[in-house]
């Protein structure tokens, strides 16, 4: 009956529904984000010889934050707005349940064993931007200094607790992060000559308060081959490392300070030490230009936010980026002090990466967002 046709329902088809999924992400990002894991398998397949099942995690751990990239890529920015304040608190009880009885590693209190064992610090990468972003929204209007105060007092709260774990590597990240969103919702210069002053005078009396191995990283920076052996030992054959991968590299699979484990951390902080020796200055070249790419286009959704929230949290997430990446390469090639700093979407791990994954999902939602509103 011609009723019957016109009135049947027909089912999309796969290609069709999954086309309108990949719609979700920003194009441009997932290519560049897309080259930078393919790189980071390559790496990982060699440096992990060692390493029995590091590879296969490391290929779930990324298919896990590629899902969790999707899922915040399709949150609505309005309900990032309203979860900025539970992540946060949420993330607070968490630093303090890790102060009252988390696991004990190498000397620090860092980790906290729900089930699974996760990292709280981690979560406040993304928690504390996103709160002052949704604290600065709610009074864009009307700021006045006593609102830059509070976001200070907000700010210090989760860098003190991590502080005391002892990790003063993803509190700096933290405090940065936190103090990005501050100056791009228009700290005024004068106040941040003035901070820089005050922390410059204050840099001596700091010092007594770090912790020995700390004051020891800073040291052995300033001159890595005054230990050689031990505290200077990641610094020097990093160097060598990348060093010896010349113009064009050693090739996949043959690099000796890698597999002769020369480079203690070479699956994780100290990953691109492992890459450069095996692909050169070309394939260092190559991975740069991504990042590049990768920051240049997240500097871009930024300019074009569409809310005041959407713009000091991608514009953070952006500088972040920048962070993870100067910090990371800076202290393999021995310019900036040894932390705890993956390189983004390189190095092997759990709970960094599906923060990276996270935000970066947020950026494709901000910018998902703006062509809606376009439309």
């Amino acid at each position: 009956m011609p009723f019957a046709k016109t009135s049947a329902l027909t089912r999309p088809s796969f290609l069709f529904r999954l086309q309108q999924h990949l719609r979700i992400f920003d194009p441009i990002l997932l290519l560049i984000l897309f080259v930078i894991m393919c790189l980071s398998l390559l790496t990982l397949f060699s440096a992990s010889f060692a390493f029995e099942g590091r590879f296969f995690g490391h290929l779930r751990n990324l298919s896990l934050a590629f899902l969790a990239m999707w899922m915040a890529a399709m949150v609505p920015l309005s309900w990032w707005v309203r979860l900025a304040l539970p992540l946060f608190i949420g993330g607070l009880f968490l630093l303090f349940g890790v102060a009252a009885f988390g696991l004990i590693k190498n000397g620090a209190r860092r980790w906290l064993d729900l089930g699974i064992v996760i990292q709280p610090s981690e979560i406040m990468k993304i928690a504390t931007p996103m709160m002052l972003a949704a604290f600065f929204h709610r009074y864009g209007d009307y700021l006045k200094p006593r609102h830059f105060f509070g976001a200070f007092l907000i700010l210090l709260v989760p860098f003190g607790l991590i502080v005391r774990q002892p990790d003063l590597g993803t509190a700096t990240l933290v405090l940065i992060s936190g103090f990005q969103v501050i100056f791009l919702a228009g700290l005024s210069w004068r106040l941040i000559i003035g901070l820089g002053v005050v922390g410059v005078v204050s840099a001596p009396f700091a010092w007594n308060f770090l912790h020995g191995y700390q004051q020891e990283r800073i040291l052995t920076f300033l001159n890595p081959e005054s230990d050689a052996l031990d505290k200077g030992f990641h610094i020097i054959q990093s160097v060598i490392a990348i060093g010896s991968g010349g113009v064009i590299g050693k090739g996949w699979l043959k690099g000796s300070q890698t597999h002769l484990q020369f480079i203690p951390e070479r699956t994780t902080d100290f990953i691109f030490a492992a890459f450069s020796e095996e692909f050169g200055f070309i394939g260092a070249a190559i991975l740069l230009l991504m990042y590049f790419l990768l920051i240049g286009r997240a500097f871009f959704i930024a300019s074009h936010a569409p809310t005041l929230f959407s713009r000091l949290l991608s514009g953070s997430i952006a500088m972040q980026l920048f962070t993870y990446v100067f910090v990371n390469i800076g202290m393999v090639m021995g310019i900036v002090p040894v932390v705890g700093v993956p390189l983004p979407f390189m190095s092997y791990g759990g709970t960094a990466l599906m923060t990276l994954a996270l935000s970066v999902g947020i950026l494709m939602g901000v910018n998902r967002a703006r062509h809606l509103i376009q439309t």
